[in-house]
């Protein structure tokens, strides 16, 4: 439990802080708006912060897209993944509340809740960006977490992994690469955040399935690798 309970938490986190970033860059500061460098960033630093704070309990998934390919490649078992991925939700609308409670009178130009989203028109094109980013998302993930990979720097890898993902597709879909990270937020938006939010859960499970595939297929971690 106490690492299911690990994933909820992070997964809070990482919806209230990354999130937060979208939604109050639309609102009036006295400092310059975060822009897209400023969104990027915090959602990677988020996952970079809770890398190291529980990822010794759980892994730090935080994401039911980076579970799946776990599951997928090996690493974890069905019951595991399961409640990873049900905890993991639970906390994306936990932060989602909390966020919704802060941002509500913030007079946000755009969300309040930072909600995924594509225009009328841009479906393929948001399945595409979706699938492939989280492919690249959990194939780094993947390699750097492997017994023979850089596990030291995982949680830097990941995190500014996640900031180059949402540099290129935060004009394209908000990014998401993460169904939990969608669905708490698009409960608390309604509409059309609510009737795409299809998309953001198979689009990304499916660069998943992909990346397990790829990663097992050039994989070296149960060989000996030669160096000459």
């Amino acid at each position: 439990m106490k690492k299911y309970l690990a994933e909820m938490i992070g997964t809070m986190v990482l919806v209230l802080m990354g999130c937060g970033a979208a939604v109050f860059a639309g609102t009036g500061q006295p400092f310059d708006s975060v822009g897209t460098l400023g969104v990027a960033f915090a959602f990677g630093l988020s996952v970079v912060a809770m890398a190291y704070a529980i990822g010794s309990i759980s892994g730090c998934h935080i994401n039911p897209a980076i579970t799946l390919g776990v599951f997928l490649s090996g690493r974890m078992s069905g019951k595991d993944a399961g409640m990873y991925m049900a905890f993991q939700v639970i906390g994306a609308i936990l932060g989602s509340s909390i966020l919704w409670f802060l941002a509500k009178d913030s007079g946000s130009t755009t969300t309040f809740t930072g909600a995924n989203s594509f225009a009328d028109g841009q479906m393929s094109v948001a399945f595409v960006a979706e699938t492939v980013f989280t492919f690249i998302f959990v194939l780094v993930v993947l390699g750097v977490t492997a017994k023979n990979g850089l596990n030291k720097f995982a949680g830097l890898a990941i995190g500014l992994a996640l900031v180059l993902v949402h540099i290129v597709c935060i004009p394209i879909t908000g990014t998401s690469v993460n169904p939990a990270r969608s669905i708490g937020p698009a409960i608390f938006e309604g509409g059309a955040a609510l009737s795409q939010l299809w998309l953001f859960i198979i689009a990304p499970f499916l660069g998943a399935v992909i990346a397990a595939i790829v990663w097992k297929g050039i994989t070296v971690e149960n060989e000996t690798v030669k160096v000459a």
